[in-house]
């Protein structure tokens, strides 16, 4: 038996059910009018024109620079043939230690099995390697060469990943780079070559999110060190870009919580401190240099809307290209947080950095120099200073390092120039063939540069005197105050 359909309308006995039941649309209480239901899917993505435009400049820029030249010697000839023949023998075992840090893909301080593979590597090669260097359990020193009088470089590798996307830095490449260049050096003293003076690895832990050098630094890790040299994987060959430094800031709030409805006048509502305190940092950013960047969660905003807010909080990052302009930046900050404070009757606690901080990447231009002689005899052609725009640049604790002696942290080429540092895509890149020849070209620049160090008084003189013409060291430690 069949019931025909009404010929009228039939009022619903729950004026609500019908919208209910459409889950792609909403009544809007109070106003009676359909709302598209929830958020879209997938956020617009956003439009790469910048990008697409920074790489337009640096390809033109690119073709104009000129590579950097060196006006020293450096190494016999025959002493970097050799080293280059060394670092061929080592093809297949840097290329293993590059695949299983990449497998690994071990985060800070945890690096665990990554250390065990490059320590058990170095001794395959009778080199005695100390694990724990510096008073962290991860960390890595060995050493060659001469007596302890002569020059002494350090050649440094990082093998930390990233949370979640693994090696999306590259790390595995700059610790197989660093080991190999080590090697060389070495098996070239078992070869019959005298080293000119010493050559140290450091295999340096937690640079991601922390500041492994200089808690390494702090417990005395570098002071034997005259020189240090590492690489960074990158979407570009690059002798010299820019690395901002980097400070940690932690903000709390403390207001007076009370009931929202009865009593809202009783309250003091630290979550309009911390809202009004990023405002300010929204503000502030106008009158910031424009590579000066400041990162800001609110990390507690209180636990209902029924109560006044008693407790927020802050987490920051704060970058600048230059140690003073950091510490302005920094005092900026502080000034907003307290403005932030005063409007709202609350009282504000500041932390910094509860990881040392990061002073910006000095380049010493002749070591600089001598890497990009090398790199072009393996076919690459790094970008001078300059070149690269420094709207895209990172951080690195090396930047300590540089500031207490003469250093370098170049840039080698892994993947295509779109490819972001801290992306799956890098990640991936890491593990690719791309990858494995970086690591075999990166091994010989830095073998060859620290052996030029070694090898070339004038050389090292001019090292150390642009160091000292740029400031000399720094009291890395205090520089905050």
């Amino acid at each position: 038996m069949s019931i025909d359909a009404p010929s009228h309308p039939v009022p619903d006995p729950d004026p609500d059910r019908g919208a209910a039941a459409d889950p792609s649309r909403e009544v809007d209480a109070g106003l009676g009018a359909d709302l598209p239901h929830g958020p879209p899917q997938n956020p617009p993505a956003p439009d790469d024109a910048y990008l697409r435009e920074i790489a337009r400049a640096t390809e033109t820029r690119a073709m104009a620079a000129t590579p950097l030249e060196s006006p020293f010697r450096g190494a016999p000839a025959a002493h970097l043939d050799a080293v280059a023949a060394e670092v061929e023998g080592l093809r297949d075992e840097l290329a293993a230690l590059s695949q299983q840090i990449h497998a690994y893909a071990e985060t800070a301080f945890e690096e665990r099995r990554s250390a065990a593979a490059i320590v058990a590597l170095l001794r395959a090669h009778g080199v005695d390697a100390e694990l724990g260097a510096g008073g962290v359990d991860t960390a890595i020193r060995a050493e060659t060469g001469g007596e302890q009088g002569g020059r002494t470089i350090g050649i440094l590798g990082e093998y930390d990943a990233l949370p979640g996307i693994g090696h999306a830095c590259g790390h595995n490449v700059i610790a197989a780079g660093g080991v190999g260049a080590f090697l060389a050096l070495v098996e070239l003293g078992r070869g019959g070559l005298d080293l000119p003076g010493r050559v140290v690895f450091y295999g340096t832990p937690a640079e991601e999110g922390h500041t492994g050098k200089e808690v390494m630094a702090r417990a005395g890790a570098f002071a034997e060190l005259d020189a240090a040299i590492m690489l960074h994987g990158y979407g570009y060959d690059c002798a010299d870009q820019v690395w901002l430094g980097r400070r940690l800031l932690d903000v709390t709030f403390t207001g007076v919580p009370a009931h929202a409805s009865a009593q809202p006048f009783m309250g003091r509502n630290a979550l309009d401190a911390a809202s009004l305190m990023y405002q300010g940092i929204g503000l502030l950013r106008q009158q910031m240099p424009p590579v000066d960047r400041i990162h800001a969660v609110i990390a507690e905003g209180g636990t209902r809307p029924s109560i006044i807010t008693e407790r927020s909080r802050l987490e920051l990052y704060l970058r600048s290209a230059h140690p003073r302009t950091l510490r302005d930046l920094s005092a900026r900050v502080a000034e907003i947080a307290r403005g932030a404070a005063l409007m709202t009757g609350t009282q504000v606690r500041l932390e910094w950095d509860r990881h040392p901080a990061s002073l910006p990447v000095r380049t010493n231009q002749p070591l600089a120099a001598r890497w990009s002689g090398h790199q072009r005899r393996r076919g690459r052609t790094p970008l001078p200073g300059g070149v690269l725009d420094p709207s895209i640049a990172a951080s690195t604790d090396f930047g300590n390092i540089s500031y207490r002696i003469p250093g370098i942290h170049p840039l080698l080429k892994i993947a295509g120039p779109d490819v972001a540092l801290h992306t799956r895509e890098f990640a991936e890149a890491a593990a690719s063939p791309a990858a494995v020849q970086g690591v075999l070209d990166g091994a010989y620049g830095l073998a060859g540069t620290a052996l030029d160090y070694l090898s070339d008084d004038a050389l090292a003189e001019a090292v150390h005197d642009e160091f000292a013409a740029a400031g000399g060291a720094v009291d890395v430690a205090g520089y905050f105050g």
